[in-house]
This record gives C-alpha cells, structure tokens and sequence, in this order.
C-alpha cells in the first residue's frame, strides 16, 4: 500500500522561510516523481514544483510564481523530496499538498497518489 507521509508548514512572516518534505512509503520502482501542488479557497489546486528521477536522471520545474524563491531536491533512496521555501510572501499561503508516482519517474504522472494537505500561512 502507497502512503505519502506530509511533514512542515506553518505560520511564517512575510519574506521568511518554510520547508516542506514528502516521503512515499511503498513505493516499488527506482523511477518515481514526487511533486507539490498547492490551493486556496474558491481557487483551483495548482502545481508548484515536481522533482522526479527516471533511469538516473533527476529533473526538477516549478511554477513561474515560485522560481527563484523555491528549491526542490529529492533523496532516491528514501522516496522524499523536499521544498524549500524562500522570501515567502502572503500570496503563497494555502494549503499544501504532495503528490507522486510510481514508476515512470515523470513529473506529468505525478498526481497517481495523494498526501493530506499541510497549511502554509504567511503573514504581512
């Protein structure tokens, strides 16, 4: 059984930092794509960043809104990527969910399993 373990979040002042980590337990392949999607109310849940390792090779992207202020980074022997969250600002708040996909190792295959959600709040 896949299980996607969230951890962090919180409350952060604006232009602090966050970091979020996302391990998937039960996972069978060596090619997997872990990502972070993110939603407020009233807004559709959008894609932030996705690092994913195919025969290899890793490869990571991020939404415009985050690059430069974001950094994912992936540990392939524990199935765990990690988003650093840089100069936050208050549009960033939302909560937080970590998707990822067993065995294509592609970004695109990424929303095959779902973890629960962690809020990101980030005052002004």
């Amino acid at each position: 059984e896949v299980q996607l373990q969230a951890s962090g979040g919180g409350l952060v002042q604006a232009g602090g930092s966050l970091t979020l980590s996302c391990t998937a337990f039960g996972f069978v392949f060596d090619n997997y794509a872990i990502g972070w999607f993110r939603q407020v109310p009233g807004k559709e849940r959008e894609g932030v960043s996705c690092y994913s390792s195919r025969n290899g090779n890793s490869n990571t992207n991020y939404q415009d809104a985050v690059k430069g202020r974001f950094t994912i980074s992936g540990n392939n022997t524990k199935k765990t990527a990690t988003l650093q969250m840089n100069s936050l600002k208050p549009e960033d708040t939302a909560v937080y969910y970590c998707a990822a996909e067993d065995g294509y190792g592609s970004c695109d295959q990424v929303t095959e399993y779902w973890g629960k959600g962690t809020l990101v709040t980030v005052s002004s």
